[in-house]
């Protein structure tokens, strides 16, 4: 029997959360599975956001906090802003949410109206079309493959503007692909977006510190279009706090409030000694950001040598976050021991039972020529998964 609401019954189940689930459930079986599949940096957080914590708590910090979450802390993300991105903001255009992922969420639900159009970069992060879909909006997929670096032209955005366009969510450094939009690439889709002012831009910047190419630049910066983007960010990537579940949204007052309301009435304001914690991650040492960003830098260097030797496997460069989504359309039609690839989803199940990682196939990500490994992981684990799957791959005929 399903007497689920049509909203639910037309959603798709994360595709990485049920990954990561079917290698939890082999590890239990005694199984060693490497486990890529999932978008979590392996460091812990630093000491001195989690004495800020001990210390909230100590000093019973432990009552409801304002819906957008508490003075102090967005004031701190208000300098950030300001001195990170060059962006002035006032504690009122912040939102602080349970994680950036609601900070999305919040904003697609405030602007979107049932038939309105939402464009999305593909290869996108599993969950952006489904909050399009939660909001009764319509998904707009613009496809960007490794040809290109997995990043749009002006000119696909222009074509895929009509007068039903209601948003644009751009994410870079990119999850699932960890490509970066330059200065000069952003200024072009601002151009597009210049000519149609009703047109929002959510701008998703999770990763923003996980940059090998030098400084984040955000569209943001674009004067023209800036009362219509939204910034999303918080502290889960950069400072390796993703259980603390703190976001933001900064964006135009009344879009803000918008939020606000809705937050308001389904979740309240977030946690009070994550709030606490968050104030020391932004205003104390950034020395421990750095650190973890070499690491990633090493190990995507790691990575993309070792996959690079991999024969069948197109691969790029990524220039942020921590993931690599190589195309392997090559194995298609290919088998072992009965397993037929058909598609990245069919290749991922086989790495797992194979070769014992967990990867992520493509078509959750809207590219199925390819499938997404996380490399927030010691240097050891990623030398020898890439060793199971270069193996698992060769047997493939």
């Amino acid at each position: 029997m399903n007497k689920l609401s049509n909203r639910v019954n037309r959603l798709a189940p994360s595709a990485t959360l049920a990954m990561s689930q079917k290698s939890q459930e082999l590890k239990a079986q005694g199984v060693d599975v490497i486990n890529m599949s999932v978008g979590e940096p392996d460091f812990n957080t630093p000491d001195a956001i989690k004495t800020a914590a001990k210390q909230a708590v100590d000093d019973n910090w432990s009552r409801y906090s304002p819906v957008p979450g508490y003075p102090a802390l967005r004031k701190a993300i208000v300098e950030k802003l300001k001195k990170e991105n060059g962006l002035e903001y006032t504690e009122a255009q912040i939102s602080v949410s349970n994680g950036a992922k609601q900070s999305v969420c919040n904003a697609v639900m405030a602007l979107v109206n049932e038939g309105d159009e939402v464009i999305i970069p593909a290869p996108y992060w599993v969950s952006y079309p489904e909050m399009v879909k939660m909001a009764d909006g319509t998904p707009v997929i613009i496809s960007a493959g490794i040809e290109q670096n997995f990043k749009i032209t002006g000119a696909q955005l222009e074509a895929a503007i009509t007068p039903k366009t209601k948003m644009l969510i751009l994410c870079s450094p990119s999850n699932p692909t960890g490509s970066v939009y330059t200065k000069e690439e952003l200024k072009e889709l601002a151009d597009v977006l210049a000519k149609h002012p009703d047109v929002f831009v959510v701008a998703d910047e999770i990763y923003e510190h996980i940059n090998y190419v030098g400084k984040h630049e955000s569209i943001a910066q674009f004067s023209e279009i800036r009362d219509r983007v939204i910034i999303i960010n918080g502290v889960s990537k950069a400072y390796a706090m993703t259980g603390w579940r703190i976001g933001f949204l900064a964006a135009a007052d009344w879009i803000v409030k918008g939020c606000n309301k809705l937050q308001g009435q389904y979740t309240s304001g977030p946690c009070s000694v994550s709030q606490i914690a968050s104030i020391e991650a932004y205003n104390g040492s950034q020395e421990p950001v750095e650190e973890m960003r070499k690491a990633f830098q090493r190990r995507r260097d790691l990575i993309v040598k070792l996959a690079k030797e991999i024969p069948g496997l197109e691969v790029n460069t990524p220039e942020g976050a921590f993931y690599l989504f190589p195309k392997c359309s090559s194995f298609y039609g290919k088998s072992y021991n009965g397993q037929v690839i058909n598609n990245s989803d069919d290749l991922a199940m086989y790495l797992l039972t194979e070769a014992h990682v967990a990867a992520v196939g493509g078509s959750s990500f809207g590219s199925p020529e390819c499938f997404r490994m996380s490399y927030a992981t010691s240097d050891e684990n990623i030398i020898e998964a890439m060793r199971r799957i270069k193996e698992a791959l060769a047997k493939l005929k």
